[in-house]
This record gives structure tokens, sequence and C-alpha cells, in this order.
């Protein structure tokens, strides 16, 4: 059913609904649309559009909508509804029945796709942030290996001087250091939530529109609501960080295909990102760079696209705004795929350290060296460069390299040289003598590395706020529990137990709000269980969970606790924070004891995972949240 058919008497013709349709590719804002509802349901909760009791049933089944499509998000696609927006409306309504209609009460599509989309930004966002970390991680990890490794630099692609290949991945950090600066600047103007501008003029309902985007983890509102619906900018700008930064993975990929070439022969790539020839056995082909190259015009394009879309496009929302998703959609998964095997392309790399060295000592690149030489001696440097130019022409009439020529030889060209010169011809004095700030002096980038190291480390401290539970904190945490236990996600705990065990209990702060919960129960064997796990509805999907279970494992190693498990319907969230698969069978009895109490008793289908706490290492380990 659509959400407009009211005006019309008339079908829409099939082709014009398969053209208008956008369920193929929006249906990726599946989990941002139930969200953006839930918080809607709430703010009208609050103006007493729906009562309490309305607002649970409808936060209960658009959850339920929401774990099913995260187990199956291809599901939806097997729907003929319009839009993610009426499919989820749909499916509400089979679950509630009428009362899912009042759900769009105030809302309209314009101000609910920009919401959804904004939210699906910002978790892409972070993702992406990651990911470069670390790329950038891999390039000063293998900087680091290799600040001994000479390596001829090059411009007009002819040899120039000599660099280290340490110092050429530390040029490539600084790029992806302004791609990361970049995306966080994007991510920070993004940080604005339009739910509650409706079509183009505003709610006629007095919602708390600052509450509404704090409860969807937003800065703040948007300012206008006429530019709340319309604007695309975040898109766009989006799409321009991955384009500067596809071109510098572009630039990076060109270098390394160059090294790689049996002409050069400065580095050899792993077998696992390379491939053959289906004619040329002893080919080895470097396709995964090849691929990253010819994928920033995809990028780019992309790009082009959408400001061609939106140029002159008057106010306010126009159907011409639908063109944002596939590209932007296509932009940072592609983008993030190139991050991704650019940093693969690093593991296994074999660097050619004796062919590298050689190509830095051919093609004259201390050329530079002996003009400087000259200088110190008294001659201007523009008198100097000349010499030295003579002095090549005669090396290369020599077939011989500068270092090769007798002092008689080099004396002819200027009178000044003498013995000393040969100590500053060699390939150590060329890198020592580059040893200000940023220059390929090895101190210089030594100590770039560690500076590299240390912005990379704070990058790990938590963004999320986490602290020992009060008792002032009781009603949100019994709130978020028995909200998860509703949902057979938690166990039911009573609130005499969470009095008595709120000791136990770690929370997640935003903006002074309580928003999510975890407690540490330990078994008198010395074992410890991860219980009470949630995130307040609205709130997910921005690192609490993972920060909560982090926060525990750092408890239990001081506490000396050397193993922690959990039961979950969710193992994979938990491998990702190094948890491994065990059985219930090695649990302790009492554990089993408190399943008495769940009403998936017979039907189970926790997993258990743990992990063996490695003490030291946990102690000083950080998070990204």
């Amino acid at each position: 059913m659509a959400l407009w058919g009211g005006r019309f008497s008339q079908a829409a013709d099939t082709r014009f609904k398969q053209f208008n349709d956008s369920l193929r590719f929006d249906y990726r804002l599946a989990e941002q649309d139930i969200v953006g509802s839930i918080a809607w349901s709430k703010a009208l909760c609050q103006v007493n559009v729906l009562s309490e009791d309305e607002q649970q049933r409808l936060e209960l089944a658009l959850n339920e909508i929401k774990l099913a499509v995260m187990e199956d998000p291809e599901q939806i696609l097997q729907s003929d509804a319009e839009d993610i927006h009426s499919w989820v409306e749909q499916q509400l309504i089979n679950r509630v029945g009428d009362l899912g209609k009042k759900l769009h009460t105030g809302r309209s599509r314009n101000d609910q796709v920009a919401t959804d989309l904004k939210l699906w930004c910002r978790q892409q966002g972070q993702q992406l942030l990651l990911t470069l970390d670390t790329l950038q991680s891999q390039l000063v990890r293998v900087a680091s290996e290799h600040q001994a490794t000479v390596l001829p630099g090059y411009t007009h692609l002819q040899r120039a001087q000599p660099v280290t290949f340490a110092h050429w991945c530390l040029a490539y950090v600084e790029m992806f250091e302004r791609d990361y600066s970049r995306l966080q600047d994007a991510l920070e103007r993004l940080d604005t939530c339009p739910l509650g501008s409706g079509a183009l003029a505003g709610t006629a309902y007095p919602i708390d529109r600052e509450a509404l985007a704090h409860s969807l983890g937003f800065a703040r509102a948007t300012r206008n609501s006429l530019d709340s619906v319309s604007d695309r900018d975040h898109v766009m700008e989006l799409m321009s960080v991955a384009s500067l930064s596809m071109i510098h993975l572009s630039r990076l990929a060109e270098d390394m295909i160059f090294y790689n070439s049996g002409e050069s022969n400065f580095i050899e790539l792993s077998d696992t990102v390379t491939s053959g020839s289906s004619l040329m056995p002893q080919k080895k082909n470097p396709d995964a760079l090849e691929l990253i190259r010819g994928k920033c015009g995809r990028v780019y394009g992309s790009l082009a696209g959408m400001m061609m879309t939106v140029k002159a496009l008057p106010l306010a929302y126009n159907k011409d705004m639908q063109e944002d998703k596939e590209g932007l959609f296509d932009a940072l998964d592609t983008w993030h795929d190139c991050i991704e095997m650019a940093a693969l392309c690093f593991d296994g790399i074999q660097i050619n350290k004796e062919r590298a060295l050689e190509a830095a000592m051919q093609g004259y690149a201390n050329a530079t060296e002996l003009a400087d030489y000259l200088v110190a001696k008294g001659i201007p440097f523009r008198e100097a460069h000349h010499i030295v130019g003579v002095a090549v022409v005669g090396a290369i009439a020599k077939g011989c390299a500068l270092e090769e020529l007798s002092l008689a030889e080099l004396k002819a060209f200027s009178s000044v040289i003498e013995n000393d010169v040969y100590p500053i011809l060699t390939i150590e004095s060329c890198l020592q003598k580059r040893s200000a700030k940023g220059g390929v002096a090895p101190h210089q980038v030594a100590y770039a590395i560690e500076q590299a190291e240390k912005r990379l480390e704070a990058r790990y401290s938590p963004q999320v706020k986490i602290r020992a539970a009060r008792l002032t904190d009781l009603d949100a945490i019994e709130g978020m529990v028995s909200y998860w236990a509703n949902l057979g996600e938690n166990l039911p705990r009573n609130r005499n137990e969470l009095v008595r065990d709120v000791g136990s209990f770690a929370v997640t702060e935003q903006h002074g709000e309580v928003t999510g919960c975890a407690s540490l129960y330990v078994y008198d064997s010395g074992l410890a269980e991860i219980r009470s796990l949630g995130v307040e509805a609205g709130w997910q999907n921005q690192g609490q969970g993972a920060a909560l279970v982090q926060h525990m494992l750092r408890k239990a190693s001081q506490m000396a606790i050397s193993r922690v498990f959990v039961l979950t319907r969710v193992p994979e969230f938990f491998m990702k924070q190094g948890f491994c698969a065990t059985s219930k069978a090695l649990l302790p009895e009492k554990v089993m004891k408190d399943c008495d109490r769940c009403p998936r008793q017979h039907a189970c289908d926790e997993v258990a995972l743990e992990i063996v706490l490695d003490q030291e290492m946990l102690i000083s380990r950080h998070h990204v949240a």
C-alpha cells in the first residue's frame, strides 16, 4: 500500500512504479529508519499523541523488526514496497495493527529520509575513520621496520635524491592524516538532526527537537526546516573526502606498481594480492593496486554526478534528491574497500634492499651534495650548480659515478675540491645532511615515526564516557534491562537484584544521560560473566557496547580474573572483542541454574563465548569507541 494513495483514483503505471521506487537501494537504511522511528514514537508520547502503553508497544514491535533485519537485511527486497519507509510501516502495521498508522503523525518522508541518511553517514563515517587508522598504522609499522632501507627519490620519474623506504611510507601517512581530519570535520558538520522539520515548514506538534536530536545521538537539531529537508551538503562532502582520499590511494598504488615492476624491482608484493597470467606463466600482476588506481575515477564520478544533480534545485525537497543514495553508497563502499586493500598490500611485502640501494646510488643522486660542498667552500650556489653539471657530463662520458672520479679529475672542474669531498658523496652523508624537520635524515625519520605513533595512539582514548553505576542510575538501568529482557536478549532482573548488584554495574553517558549499562558477575571459581549488557534504543552503533565490554575486561584483569564468559545471541559482536566459542558444559552449575528464569530455556539459542585474559596486555589496553 502506498503512503500517498488517497489523492489518486488510478493506479500508477507499473513502469512508473519501477522507475520511481527506491527500495532496491534504500533498503540499506532499514536500521536507521527504525531507530529514527523509535525516537519519534517517544517524542509523540511526550506531546500526548501516543500513550505510554502505545509507545512501548510500538518500540517493542520496531525492535523486533530491527532484529529481523539484522539477521537477514535482504529479506526486504522481496517486498513490493515503494521505499524503506513504507516497508517499515507495513511491517509495523502487520504487528500492531492500526496503532502502527499513528506513528507517522507530524512526520514527513522528507525529514524522515534526511534523518535516516545522516544516521547512516555518521555510522559509515566512523567505520571509515577506523579503516583509515588501520592503513596509517600499517604504514607506520612498515616505516619503523625500514628506517635504514635506502630508496631512490624521484621527480619527473627521474632519479633525484636518495630517501628511505620509511620516509616514503611517512609521506602517505601524512596524506591519509589529512583525509582523516577532513572526514572528522565532515562528520562534525553533519551532526545535526533534521527530524521534526516535517515536509518543509516544520511539524505542527510541540516536539522538543533538541531533546529529539540528542536521543538520536546528534549534537543539536537543525535550525531551518526548509534547509533541513533539502540539504545534501553532507552527501557531497563525504564524496569529496572520499575522492581526495582515492587520489592519494591511486598515487600510492602507482608508486607500488612502479616499484614492483621488473624494471625497478624494489619490492615484491605478496601472492595474496597478485594474480597470474592465463598465457604467460612467469607473470605476477599487481591487480589489487591496479584496481585501487582504477576505482579512483568511479568515486570521483559519483561526486561529479551528485553535484550536477543538486545544481539549481529549488527549495525544498525534490524527487531529484532520491539520486543521492546509490552514488553515495557506492562511493563510500568503494573507498572503504580500497583502504582495506591498500593495507593488505603491505602484509607480506618484501623489500629488495640491495636493488633499491643500487638504484639510489645511480643517476648521480649525490650531485646536489657536491654543489653544497662547493658552496661551503665559498662558491656561490649558481656557479656551483654549473660546475657540478659539467662534472656530471664528464662522469657520464667516462661511464662512472661522481665519487668514482679521481681527485685530479674533480679538481679539473674546481680547484677548491679536496680529499674531504669523498665522505660528502656517500649515501649515508646524503641522507644525514637532510636534518631539518621533515627531512630524510635518520634521526628526523625516527622522530617522525615516534610522533606518528603518538598521534595514532591518542585516537584510542575512549570517546564514550564510562563510569561506575550509582543508586541514582537505577531507573535507567532497570529500564534498559527490562527492555532487552522483554526482547529475550538478557535475563530479567528485578529491582531488588539491581539494588544489591549496583556495585557490579558500569554505565555509559551521552549528554549527561545514561545510555548503556553492563555488569560483571564474579563466581567463587574465579570465573566472571558479563551480564545485562544493553544500550538504550536510539543510541546503538556508537561504540558504547564495545566500550562497556572492554571496561569490564579491564576491571576483571585488575581483579586477577583469568577467564570471562558471556551467553549471547549475537556472538559476532563479542568475537570482535576477542571472545572465542566455548561449551556451556564447561560453565559453572550456577550459570545453568540462572537459565531456569529465562523465557527461552526450552528453545535456547544462546551461544557461550569466553576470553582468557592476558593481564599485562589488558591493563594497558585501549579501545576505539
